[in-house]
Order: structure tokens, then C-alpha cells, then sequence
């Protein structure tokens, strides 16, 4: 058995279905650009059946991702797994696709509905369709933890007869526990015959806190491929975090001897950043690997032990994640090549007319501020991928505040070739914004949650605004935007969330119940 193991990547598909997460196109190339230069080995890039939006998407990474396969997911129903193949299939021979059918008695019971013998010929035929279109598909029995031992062997041997190269065990709802985990995978090992035939995956959740851990015993039970996401973001308590288990296993090399990754760990902080301004989603700040106190020491003890011998009080190596990485500053007398160099080294990829936008703001930023850190130019960045169609656009803004004041905030929109002007009131000059922007846009946003961040240091700070919005309709909308003034910073997030929202109901469609 080889001991590689596989890293697939499912924050563009398990990650976006966190409540708030939903990314535009343009975002998640830019995710996927950055999981390339990561090394993961397989990028499940979304579930091309669900919309429009979904399919185009899986389509254009796999159009420009050449170093990671590409994986599409699937049920198994003809449409979904012909959507999948389609969209994958610029991929060529990197493309996969991932086939799911629930197998747990309670799924069975209650939400299929069919008895063991249906499943595996629904499982079988699912995966014989997929292997029709590609060489290489994965297959998961849904919720697998809690699937009796006996049929989950008989479901794994029947889908590898049927061509399968990965099957994928995955603890759907975070159940499982590592012993046991661990016990589940080697019990495939020693009662499915072809087993050797495929690839071992495992999946984890971690509704209780045990995503990693149950990976990890996985792996030493035979797994040979771990799918989780960056930061551990994903439905409900979120997935297993790519960042723990690959620094887990180097750092405990001890332990973990045998094993081989292909991760590029400089590429870690970068990602996990990346990820957290693409989903919205910021990172804890005592989050293992990637928070900000991940190697922060304020203990005199720890300091004294740190300054004599780092490894006293620290059993990584922060800089070979990339922390600590520091770059010149520009300012504003440097150019647009100073520019375009700053960002192919911060690996954003953009078109010539978004770099005269992008130099334009620079420019903009550089008279307000007397140094543009990368995180300032990260920001401003994010704020032109993080623009969707607009129904609506920001064209004038003034606001009137104080105490003993009504805060009151005049907007201007354009909508097409129409101008709309209104005024509104509110708690504060925030709220009185987006109140205006309500009554201008037909929509009425109940704000969840609302997060302003300085994204450099100094009082000339960019000031960016990351904002969750209920349309009432129970699905959390995203909304990002960063400016030296906050105000501003907070009614651009909103718009944003709005146009967001006027696109989902565009394109939304068909509505998936549950993954693997």
C-alpha cells in the first residue's frame, strides 16, 4: 500500500454551503487559483447540477486549473452526473467525479425510503454512468459512520466492482469517535475483497470537535485520502481543517514517519486568508495553525523560553507556514509596474482593465495614506473580486451625524440608466444608510452580523466591513466592502449583500438537501 497521502480540497463545495459563505464565480477562481499554488491534490469545485452559477464555475476552474484534478459532485441520478461530467470535463484526464447515495439506516428509513438491496444498484449504477464519462470516480456512502458495518462492506465491494477508483467513508454528521472511526476503516480492510482495487477516502465533520482526530485514526487504519477544507469551514460545525492535519502530521513526523503530503506548507497562511475574505468567514483568533495568537506568547515565562530556544514553547516553525513574511510597503509615487509586480507576487491574477480600476484606487488610497501595506492592497483587491452583477450601484453618499443628533444618511444609486435618490434615518450613521438604501432598492435586510476589522495597523487604516443579512426569507447573505471610512466601507457591504441577494434569486434553483 502506498503511504502518499491524497489532499482533497472541498472548500469551494462542503466549505460555500456554511451559512453565509456563498462566494461569486470570480471568487472562487481566485480560491482555486490559490489551492493550486497550495499543491492540494484534488479541488472539489461544486455541485454543478444546483444552478447556472455552480456549473459555470466548475467549468471555468477546470477550464484553468492545470495542477489539481478537478472534482465535480453528484447524486446518483443521471442529470446530476451528466452536469458533473460536463463540467469537469475541460479537466480532461484530471477529471473527477464524486457520486453519493445514502446508506445509513435512519437515511434509508426516513429520507430515501428504500431498502439496502435498492441502494446498492442505485450505487452501482450511479457509479457506472460516472465511469462512462471519466476514468477516475469517487463514490460516498452517505452518512457511512453510522451505516451498520456489514452493508457498508457490501456497498464498498459492489461500487469498486463497478469502477470506482476512491471511496470515500464519510462521518456526515460528525458522530464517530477516533477509536471507533479508526475500527470502521479497518474493518473494510479486512472484509471487502477488492478493497485494494481503490482508494480509501474519509470525510469528517466536526459537529463535535473530532474532524481531525477522526481523520488522523483513519489514516492509520488504511485511509489514503483526507477531504477537508482551509480553516475547517463547511455545514454546521464545519469540515476537517486541511491546515491541522497536514501540520499534524509533519510536525509529528514521530509518529506519522511513513507518511508522505504534497503540500507546499508556505502557501498555508496565504490561503487560509484568502479563504477567510473570499467566504466572509473570519478566522478565531486562537485557531490552531492559522489564528493570529496561533504564536502569539504573552506569558514572561513562555517569552524568557522563546528568546533562549524557540522549540521551548512553540513545536512549529511559524515561518515555514508563511508567517512573518513582510514586504516593502508602496506609496504613492510608485507605479502602475510596482503595482502589477506587488500583485503577481500576493498571486492575484487580473485582467488589464481591472488593474487601470485597481491602479486608480491605489492612487486614491496612496494620497489618504503615507504607506500602502499588501494588506491594504489585498483589500482593495478583494473589493473588485468581490463585486457581483450589479442591480445597483453607490454613487453619492452623505451623512449627517452627532449627539444629540438623527443620524440621517442621503444615498444615490443608479440602476441601469436610472438615478434613485433617497434619504434615510437610523441608530446610528450606518444604520442610517443602509435604511436609505432600503427604501431605494425594495429590500428589507435584518442585519445578523456586522464586523468591522482595521486592515493595517495606524490611524489611517483601511477599514473593511464584513456584514451577514436576512432577506426573510432564512438564508444569510454576505456583503464585504473596506475603505479608509468605515461608513462608507459599511454602506458599500450592504449594497454588495443586496446585489448578492437580487442575484441568488436569479439564479437560484434546484435546492440539494443534503452532501456527504
Amino acid at each position: 500500500m502506498s503511504n502518499r497521502i491524497i489532499l482533497f480540497d472541498t472548500t469551494l463545495r462542503d466549505g460555500e454551503q456554511c451559512p453565509g459563505a456563498s462566494m461569486s464565480p470570480r471568487e472562487k477562481l481566485e480560491v482555486a487559483r490559490q489551492l493550486e499554488r497550495l499543491q492540494v491534490d484534488v479541488i472539489e469545485a461544486g455541485f454543478p447540477v444546483i444552478s447556472e452559477g455552480d456549473f459555470n464555475s466548475v467549468r471555468q476552474i477546470a477550464t484553468e486549473i492545470q495542477g489539481s484534478k478537478i472534482c465535480g459532485l453528484a447524486r446518483c441520478v443521471a442529470k446530476d452526473i451528466e452536469a458533473a461530467a460536463h463540467a469537469v470535463k475541460p479537466a480532461g484526464k484530471r477529471g473527477r467525479i464524486h457520486v453519493f447515495l445514502a446508506t445509513s439506516k435512519i437515511h434509508r428509513e426516513f429520507k430515501l425510503a428504500k431498502a439496502q438491496d435498492e441502494i446498492i444498484r442505485m450505487a452501482v449504477e450511479g457509479v457506472r454512468l460516472a465511469k462512462s464519462f471519466v476514468e477516475d470516480v469517487e463514490f460516498s456512502p452517505e452518512d457511512a459512520s453510522r451505516t451498520e458495518p456489514d452493508f457498508l462492506a457490501r456497498v464498498t465491494e459492489a461500487v469498486i466492482a463497478a469502477g470506482a477508483t476512491t471511496v470515500n467513508i464519510p462521518d456526515t454528521v460528525g458522530y464517530a469517535v477516533p477509536e471507533e472511526f479508526g475500527n470502521l476503516i479497518g474493518s473494510l480492510f479486512a472484509n471487502v475483497k477488492n478493497i485494494n482495487n481503490a482508494i480509501i477516502s474519509v470525510h469528517c465533520h466536526n459537529d463535535l470537535g473530532l474532524a481531525v482526530a477522526n481523520s488522523l485514526a483513519a489514516i492509520k487504519a488504511g485511509a489514503r485520502q483526507i477531504e477537508g477544507t482551509i480553516n475547517g469551514i463547511g455545514e454546521r460545525a464545519g469540515n476537517a481543517a486541511i491546515e491541522e492535519l497536514v501540520m499534524a502530521m509533519k510536525t509529528r513526523k514521530d509518529y506519522y514517519r511513513d507518511y508522505e503530503l504534497g503540500l507546499n506548507h508556505r502557501e498555508i497562511v496565504k490561503t487560509s486568508r484568502l479563504v477567510a475574505r473570499m467566504s466572509g468567514l473570519m478566522v478565531q483568533r486562537n485557531k490552531a495553525v492559522v489564528g493570529e495568537n496561533a504564536f502569539a506568547h504573552s506569558s514572561g515565562i513562555h517569552q524568557d523560553g522563546i528568546i533562549k530556544k524557540r522549540e521551548t514553547y512553540e513545536i512549529m516553525d511559524p515561518t515555514e507556514i508563511g508567517w512573518g513574511e513582510t514586504e516593502l510597503p508602496l506609496t504613492k509615487h510608485s507605479g502602475r509596474n510596482a503595482l502589477e509586480q506587488r500583485l503577481k507576487h500576493l498571486g492575484y491574477k487580473l485582467l488589464k482593465e481591472e488593474v487601470e480600476r485597481l491602479f486608480v484606487e491605489f492612487k486614491t488610497i496612496g494620497d489618504k495614506k503615507k504607506f500602502v501595506y499588501d494588506d491594504d492592497l489585498i483589500a482593495l483587491v478583494d473589493n473588485q473580486i468581490n463585486e457581483v452583477q450589479e442591480t445597483f450601484s453607490l454613487e453619492y453618499m452623505h451623512v449627517s451625524s452627532g449627539i444629540g443628533q438623527i443620524p440621517t444618511a442621503t444615498i444615490r444609486l443608479r440602476k441601469g440608466e436610472e438615478v434613485l435618490m433617497d434619504a434615510g434615518t437610523g441608530d446610528g450613521a450606518a444604520d442610517a444608510a443602509m435604511q436609505a438604501i432600503d427604501r431605494l432598492t425594495g429590500k428589507r435586510g435584518h442585519l445578523v452580523e456586522y464586523l468591522v476589522r482595521a486592515v493595517t495597523e495606524g490611524h489611517d487604516a483601511i477599514g473593511e466591513v464584513s456584514l451577514k443579512v436576512n432577506f426573510g426569507n432564512g438564508e444569510l447573505v454576505g456583503g464585504k466592502a473596506a475603505s479608509t471610512d468605515v461608513i462608507e466601507s459599511s454602506a458599500r457591504a450592504y449594497l454588495n449583500a443586496v446585489n448578492r441577494s437580487f442575484l441568488l434569486e436569479k439564479t437560484k434553483a434546484l435546492s440539494i438537501p443534503s452532501t456527504p
